[in-house]
C-alpha cells in the first residue's frame, strides 16, 4: 500500500482571540501530538507552527503569517496536515491512515473484507470490516491478532455473534 507523504492531523474549527490564533480539533490520539511539530501543512503550503498549546480537546495555535482574526478566519475549515517524515512511531504502531483498505483475514483464513473505517471510541477503537457483510472489531488484542501496515493485511479473532 503506498504511504501518502501528508498525514491530516486535524481542522482548523475556530479563530482563538483576535491575534490571529486558530482552534484546531485534533485528530490524533491525543491533542499534545500536534503540539510537537515546528511545521505544519495547510493545503500542501508549510506553515511555521509558532506556539501550539492543549485547550481541552483542542489545540491553540499560533501559525507564521496569521497576524489577526482576519487571517484566522480565512484558514477556518482547513485541513492541518503533518509530514509523515516528521513523526517516530513506537514499536507496533502505525498511523490509520496507512490501514484503511487493508485486507482483513481471520485467523482460520476466512477473507472477511477490508478495513474500511477506525471509530475513535473512549474505551477502545472499532474497526469497521466491509466484506459480505460489516463486522465492528473491538481494537483489543483479544480480537486484533496482527497488523501489518507495509503488506496492507490486519488478521483478526472472531467470535460468536460477531
Amino acid at each position: 500500500m503506498e504511504k501518502a507523504k501528508y498525514l491530516e492531523a486535524g481542522k482548523i474549527v475556530n479563530t482563538h482571540g483576535v491575534r490571529g490564533e486558530v482552534k484546531i480539533e485534533a485528530w490524533a490520539d491525543t491533542p499534545e501530538f500536534l503540539c510537537g511539530f515546528d511545521t505544519v501543512y495547510i493545503d500542501g503550503q508549510a506553515v511555521d507552527l509558532r506556539s501550539a498549546r492543549v485547550h481541552g480537546n483542542f489545540v491553540i495555535a499560533s501559525l507564521d503569517g496569521v497576524e489577526n482574526i482576519n487571517a484566522a478566519m480565512a484558514l477556518k475549515g482547513k485541513i492541518v496536515c503533518i509530514d509523515r517524515s516528521d513523526v517516530r512511531l513506537p514499536a507496533g504502531q502505525v498511523f490509520v491512515a496507512d490501514i484503511i483498505g487493508a485486507r482483513v483475514v481471520s485467523d482460520t483464513g476466512e477473507e472477511l473484507g477490508v478495513l474500511a473505517d477506525v471509530w475513535e471510541r473512549p474505551a477502545n477503537n472499532i474497526f469497521v470490516v466491509r466484506g459480505r457483510r460489516e463486522i465492528l472489531i473491538p481494537d483489543v488484542p483479544e480480537f486484533i491478532l496482527s497488523l501489518d501496515a507495509e503488506s496492507g493485511l490486519v488478521t483478526v479473532h472472531l467470535i460468536e455473534g460477531m
